[in-house]
């Protein structure tokens, strides 16, 4: 087994709109952090970014860092570590882990950004000690990691728990420019649409700080709702709990079809916390079927937003485990 009391690994989660990185030892305790607010507009913008935050974060450890995990959130082929197929960085085809590991001099070890924080929680986290457990990241987007009979499940081409493109609307809006179906989680659930929708009923809600906000000038981002909702407007709220009963029938299904034992929710809009999930588990009352909806624990994840960073972290320390037993 090797020895990584001595040293730290670097994680670094890229987001559609962040990059957040931290110097982590093996207890997964962050000593330092790095962000940026983008990751590049090209593909050397990306690698780029990806390596002022590593060097940051090198530069600020006490302690020498033995390699580098990287969660990205494309299709990835975690053995040869290469970008399958990517549509919100533009690093598609690209052997990214040998491209960065050439210009860091370190091993560096890359997975999807969900996956890596699924990792994270069950290894650490809300899902520790479940064989089966499900996770969706709330941000952006919305991703999905799966754990099937204890094991990280990645599907036949590493394509597997693209959880935010389940239809749970089949008239609903547009998904995106990178998807061609409408009604999906994503579309309906995710922080872009917990701002999309506040904005909406900004326009309505006269009298609410949301509307006051729109008036003012303000963009209308799903953060800026969960703020007026914990701040006790009842417009704000009133979204988040929308939002909160959408992601309810994507859990449901969820629940129907693969019976877990744990649901993490994790990602930037956990911040909006028992607004969202109290909505969640009152339509996963009504909809899952039993025995699959008692015996389901629905969370918030342990590491917050934090979840990717430490599951890229929990990547390396794991590949560099697996190099030292070869």
């Amino acid at each position: 087994m090797a020895d990584m009391s001595a040293e730290c690994v670097i994680g670094v989660d890229l987001g559609g709109t962040k990059v957040l990185g931290g110097a982590v030892d093996a207890q997964l305790t962050v000593h330092h952090r790095a962000h940026r607010l983008a990751a590049g507009a090209d593909q050397e913008a990306v690698l780029a970014t990806i390596a002022a935050v590593v060097t940051e974060l090198r530069d600020a450890s006490e302690e020498p860092v033995a390699g580098v995990g990287l969660g990205v959130p494309c299709t990835i082929d975690h053995v040869r570590g290469i970008a399958v197929q990517a549509v919100h960085l533009p690093i598609a085809d690209l052997a990214i882990a040998d491209v960065m590991s050439e210009r860091l001099g370190l091993p560096v070890f890359v997975d999807n950004d969900a996956t890596a924080a699924m990792l994270a929680e069950h290894r650490f986290g809300a899902a520790r000690g479940a064989r089966h457990a499900l996770m969706l990241t709330l941000g952006t987007g919305i991703g999905g990691g799966m754990v099937l009979d204890g094991e990280l499940y990645r599907g036949s081409q590493g394509a597997a728990a693209e959880l935010g493109h389940m239809v749970i609307e089949s008239e609903g809006p547009a998904c995106g420019p990178h998807c061609n179906s409408h009604g999906c989680l994503e579309a309906l659930a995710s922080g872009t649409a917990l701002g999309r929708e506040g904005t909406r009923v900004a326009r309505d809600a006269s009298g609410s700080q949301l509307a006051r906000s729109l008036a003012a000038g303000q963009e209308i981002t799903g953060a800026l709702v969960t703020e007026l909702a914990h701040d006790g407007d009842r417009a704000a709220r009133d979204v988040v709990a929308l939002v909160g009963m959408r992601l309810g029938v994507g859990i449901s299904n969820l629940l129907n079809i693969f019976n877990p034992e744990v649901v993490v929710v994790g990602g930037g809009v956990i911040a909006a916390g028992e607004l969202l999930l109290g909505p969640v588990r009152r339509v996963v009352a009504e909809r899952a079927l039993e025995p699959a909806r008692s015996h389901a624990r629905i969370v918030p994840a342990r590491f917050g937003a934090e979840s990717g960073m430490l599951g890229a972290a929990t990547l390396a320390l794991e590949g560099i485990e697996r190099r030292a037993a070869a």
